[in-house]
């Protein structure tokens, strides 16, 4: 009886030392996540600290965005290049915001689809060296952002060059606009917004600009959960238009220091006005050309916009289509290994069926007599074989259409001999379609930097686009090869006499999924896929036709080097 008093006290304490805990736990629990993210400090208008030195840019502005409609926080610190990307990789911080992809850099890292499309250009002095491409660097002096992408892309393609890597994109234009070095390899943009900003009048963008760098958020794998929130915050905002508000925000204009120098020059104008009238003159007709010149600056911004924004929505495709490909890819594979056991049960079971049939006066299967279902089941899975592999061609097609073409240093490629080799191996389609079939190749073998397979895989397809417009074996098609008469170009021509093309469809030839032969079992994808590898290869693919007349296709590659020959190929 003594013990109850002290028993039901000691639950009372416990009780209450639980209750506290609870109401302690709680308030701790309701607190925000907080992501610890880091961005280069110059490099603007991506990311950058403003005047007053706080952080800003798109794609400062899209983090914030991405937390708030994700529910947590973000530390974020502006700093140099080479410290976010080592703060990563030491797990300093727990996701960069505006990291370039690289398959080297996948190995690593953990990358989310990417929210913006960078160009990297090489920028020299207008009066020191150029070059026509980013490979004939070697030996000169070339100026990156330390721990670049352009950093690793030379380490990797150009051994030779000679690197000068430098903190940020705006040193590594104050150093080659100063004189020194050769070049400058930094990205497009934020480099021409840095230079109107600084004044370096004495700079221009050379060559052919790299392919587009693709930047996304990027974690380490530890941290894929945290890739996984900012994913799904940047499809919220992509969806719900918000993202495209901040794309436009800060990235669809960049006049703004061209306004600044009109203030300055009106100025100069009016007070030279003053002093004598033949400067009034000489300053209209210099702000008549400066106008014009803002205005082609303005057009070639909003061109680029229009291009990074396709550039997103065919990422998007690609992904899709990727995607489908391999859904659809699975059960395909099945129907290929078991469709030819089925035919060869069916063909030993033959002799039993038919030993059945005899003996049974006629049997029946799946409602059908045998002797019909005897002549109807090796077309049937005949069929079902045609279908399969048809099933398969279009899968290949999609996976070539979403496949990334990776920024490689090819081999040489002779054309004449892909051209012959594309022939041979579509003989029998071209003998079905014409009897008026020719093959005329340069006598000075046109070499070029690429892959042979990828090209031969376009020469064939367009090889059978042409079989597959004649409509008369007595219609003409010939394949051509040459090369300019500044040897700087080599051409590949198709040309047949088939029923031509509406003009109005000349435009949407290389669009993926659109196809003049639908009813024929057309993808739309072929034209499209060789569309692809040829740009890859920094060429390009022309159409000529007329409705009745036949169809003329060319395809241009920029020259490696002529080996010349003595006799000419002709068949």
């Amino acid at each position: 009886m003594l013990l109850r008093p002290f028993i039901v006290l000691s639950l009372l304490i416990c009780s209450s030392l639980l209750g506290a805990a609870e109401r302690v736990a709680i308030p701790e629990a309701s607190q925000p996540r907080v992501i610890h993210i880091a961005a280069d400090y110059n490099y603007p208008p991506y990311e950058f600290l403003d005047d007053e030195g706080q952080p800003a840019g798109y794609t400062v502005e899209l983090s914030y965005a991405i937390a708030e409609v994700m529910g947590f926080e973000i530390d974020l610190t502006m700093t140099d290049w080479q410290s976010a990307y080592a703060g990563l990789m030491d797990g300093t911080y727990d996701a960069l915001q505006g990291i370039a992809y690289s398959d080297q850099r996948a190995e690593q890292i953990l990358f989310s689809s990417p929210h913006s499309i960078v160009n990297q250009s090489l920028f020299a002095r207008k009066d020191g060296p150029h070059v026509d491409d980013i490979m004939q660097v070697a030996g000169y002096e070339v100026i990156v952002q330390n721990a670049s992408v352009m950093h690793e892309y030379l380490k990797r393609f150009v051994p030779d060059a000679k690197i000068i890597p430098m903190p940020t994109h705006s040193a590594a234009l104050r150093l080659l606009a100063s004189g020194q070095h050769d070049f400058a390899l930094t990205a497009n943009l934020p480099s021409l917004y840095l230079s109107q900003e600084m004044g370096l009048s004495n700079l221009e963008p050379i060559a052919r600009p790299v392919a587009g760098q693709r930047l996304g958020y990027g974690a380490l794998p530890e941290n894929e959960d945290i890739l996984a929130l900012f994913s799904e915050g940047l499809a919220i905002l992509k969806n719900t238009g918000r993202q495209q508000a901040i794309y436009d925000k800060w990235l669809g204009t960049l006049d703004q220091p061209s306004r600044l120098q009109w203030k300055t020059l009106g100025q100069y104008a009016f007070y030279s006005s003053l002093i004598l009238l033949f400067v009034l003159g000489g300053s209209v007709i210099w702000n008549a050309m400066l106008r014009k010149e803002v205005e082609r600056r303005s057009q070639q911004l909003k061109a680029q916009q229009e291009q990074l924004i396709q550039a997103d929505k065919m990422a998007s495709l690609g992904v899709l289509v990727s995607g489908v490909a391999h859904e659809i890819n699975n059960p395909t594979g099945l129907l290929r290994l078991n469709l030819p056991i089925l035919q060869s049960a069916w063909e030993d079971a033959l002799p039993y069926l038919d030993e059945a049939n005899e003996n049974h006066q006629g049997i029946m299967l799946g409602g059908l007599s045998y002797h019909r279902l005897k002549d109807e089941i090796p077309y049937l899975l005949n069929e079902m074989q045609q279908s399969t592999d048809r099933i398969r061609n279009i899968v290949d097609d999609l996976k070539d259409f979403a496949r990334e073409q990776p920024d490689e240093i090819w081999q040489e490629v002779d054309i004449n001999q892909v051209v012959e080799t594309a022939v041979r191996l579509v003989d029998k389609s071209i003998r079905t379609a014409t009897e008026q079939f020719s093959l005329q190749l340069a006598s000075s073998h046109p070499i070029i930097l690429g892959n042979a397979q990828r090209i031969e895989q376009v020469v064939i397809n367009l090889i059978l686009n042409a079989c597959d417009a004649l409509t008369d074996s007595q219609q003409a098609l010939s394949v051509h090869t040459a090369i300019s008469l500044d040897s700087r170009e080599v051409y590949i021509m198709i040309q047949d006499q088939g029923c031509g093309i509406e003009a109005q469809d000349l435009k949407r030839l290389t669009d993926p999924f659109f196809t003049t032969k639908r009813e024929q079992g057309g993808t739309g994808l072929g034209l499209s896929v060789s569309a692809g590898i040829v740009k890859a290869h920094q060429g390009y693919l022309s159409f000529d036709s007329s409705i009745g007349h036949g169809t003329t296709v060319t395809v241009a590659f920029p020259a490696h080097r002529e080996t010349t020959t003595l006799d000419s190929h002709s068949s």
